[in-house]
């Protein structure tokens, strides 16, 4: 059995002192999925060993070799944890020790698609807060079974939690932790630690799905799937007979109606898709607090997820609430969270602790994880005529570019001189989202927590707690000079990074921050009369 040096240098043998394997029934998972990988590869060996007879035997060596791959993975893969540290080591011909100290895990995701349920198993994945999502692929270990799952889940934690591994964490260095799904964990016969229960989503809740608009990315993946699948097959889709007969009736219709006709029908299977998704990513979902200070959010129809965030990495929360959604009144409920992955989403970050609800529900899940609603709730302050005037100055402007581009249009392009016109059309729109802007726009300090809120399209309710700030910028355009005001940025290790109080009077700014630390910008301000 091969060797190689550990954390301290020296070599020990494979499944010695700590090291274990990856489940053996996951020999079944791997040697399909390379075969699914490798599929368009088989298929043309196929094909091309077709003409000399010998199509057959080259597929059988093809899904010989994928099987082998499949194989290879659990005889080469093993994992420990030891000496405050995770390692896992993989690789035949090119062996690969990968070792992180336990107080840069920020993550541990524990996931189970529809195969592995069937088969008891799940996928683990450590996260150390890396953006590099290569990186974050070296500490996946796909193919455990729950009980392991559970065991080096509660491992990491535990060790992550002693006093030792505190000390050496970063003071904003998060853990999240996410468990393993419900029905794959069923196996596993652990006592549930006592809870309290937040909020549970009724099967109702699908009705906001459509509101989301996420049925979009479906649809155009499907499209796009479909018209490289047409592309690649050389398909004249004017023989299609059901194809041909549509466009005509089509086109038999009035031009005003089909304009109508066609948006609505793609709105209605955008919101069916958005729907069909909300169910499967939101069902079951759950928020409960447990006892010794976290949060766990369990979800899912098909595969099943499990998040639990330490609430002392909790730094605030975030109400969301894009347009569609709240046209209905509702909203999201977002954690601000130190080393929760920020940039692909809430929902598969982690951060989510309400999916699209009522915003009175969002409102009261925010304020109990808060542990008050004030923060929630408090009237806000507004920024003055200035940053009022300010909405409708930059929409003008945006106007009067759009509307230069459609004069020049016909110039370049073969379209009708009153293209321009459609600008016209615009003004409204364009004035209902100043004054809806201004209308978001606010902030407030309430107790040791500074609330900001901003955005029309999707606005954003942000709840930042003033002990996770760790600096202030401010920031000032040209046009904002002119008028007078700044923006406020206060910067953390948690959630987005940055949260910023837009367009406030400069004096209120520094006010502001000074206000909310008055330690950190007390060398930087001349104090007046």
């Amino acid at each position: 059995m091969s060797s190689l040096p550990d954390a301290s240098g020296t070599a020990r043998p494979a499944g010695a002192d700590g090291w274990r394997r990856l489940d053996i029934r996951m020999l079944v998972v791997h040697p399909f999925r390379e075969l699914l990988r490798l599929f368009p590869l088989l298929l043309g060996i196929l094909v091309a060993g077709s003409s000399t007879g010998r199509g057959g035997l080259w597929g059988l060596l093809g899904a010989g070799i994928a099987v082998t791959l499949g194989v290879l993975r659990w005889f080469t893969t093993s994992y420990r944890v030891a000496d405050e540290r995770v390692q896992v080591r993989r690789g035949l011909l090119r062996r690969q020790l990968v070792s992180v100290s336990l107080d840069r895990v920020r993550t541990v995701d524990i996931t189970a698609s529809p195969l592995h349920r069937v088969l008891g198993l799940v996928r683990v994945n450590v996260g150390t807060g890396l953006s590099d999502r290569r990186r974050e692929d070296a500490l996946r270990l796909d193919g455990l079974s729950a009980a392991d799952a559970y065991r080096l889940r509660d491992d990491v934690l535990r060790r992550h939690a002693t006093p030792v591994a505190a000390a050496a964490a970063a003071p904003d260095a998060g853990t999240a932790a996410t468990g393993a799904p419900a029905a794959a964990l069923a196996v596993v016969a652990a006592p549930a630690a006592p809870e309290e229960e937040l909020a549970a989503a009724p099967p109702g809740w699908a009705r906001y799905g459509p509101f989301t608009l996420s049925g979009f990315l479906t649809v155009f993946f499907i499209a796009g799937f479909a018209w490289r699948i047409v592309s690649e097959a050389h398909l004249d889709v004017r023989r299609l007979e059901r194809l041909t007969v549509g466009s005509a009736n089509l086109g038999a219709t009035p031009l005003w109606l089909d304009l109508i006709a066609v948006p609505l029908g793609v709105l209605l299977v955008v919101a069916c898709a958005s729907t069909i998704g909300y169910v499967l990513a939101f069902w079951g979902f759950r928020l409960v607090r447990r006892e010794g200070g976290s949060l766990q959010v369990t979800r899912g129809l098909i595969s099943t997820r499990a998040t639990t965030i330490e609430e002392r990495r909790l730094r605030g929360v975030e109400i969301s609430e894009p347009l569609l959604l709240r046209l209905v009144r509702g909203a999201r409920c977002i954690a601000i969270a130190t080393g929760l992955r920020v940039g692909r989403g809430a929902e598969r970050g982690g951060s989510l602790l309400l999916p699209p609800a009522p915003r009175a529900e969002a409102v009261r899940v925010a304020g109990a994880v808060l542990g008050t609603s004030e923060p929630v709730t408090a009237p806000l302050l507004r920024h003055g005529a200035r940053a009022h005037r300010r909405r409708y100055t930059r929409v003008a402007i945006a106007w009067v570019v759009v509307t230069a581009i459609l004069v020049a249009l016909p110039r370049l392009l073969p379209l009708p001189p009153w293209t321009w016109e459609v600008s016209l059309v615009l003004v409204p729109v364009a004035a209902a989202l100043a004054y809806d802007r201004y209308r978001g726009l606010g902030h407030a300090l309430t107790g040791r927590f500074l609330v900001t809120s901003l955005g029309s399209l999707v606005r954003r309710r942000c709840v930042l707690a003033v002990d996770g700030i760790i600096g202030w910028n401010l920031e000032e355009s040209f046009f904002q000079r002119r008028a007078g005001l700044a923006t406020l940025v206060a910067t953390t290790a948690a959630g987005r990074q940055r949260y910023a109080v837009q367009d406030v009077p400069l004096e209120d700014a520094l006010r502001l921050a000074d206000d909310a630390l008055p330690e950190l910008l007390a060398p930087f301000l001349v104090r007046g009369a």
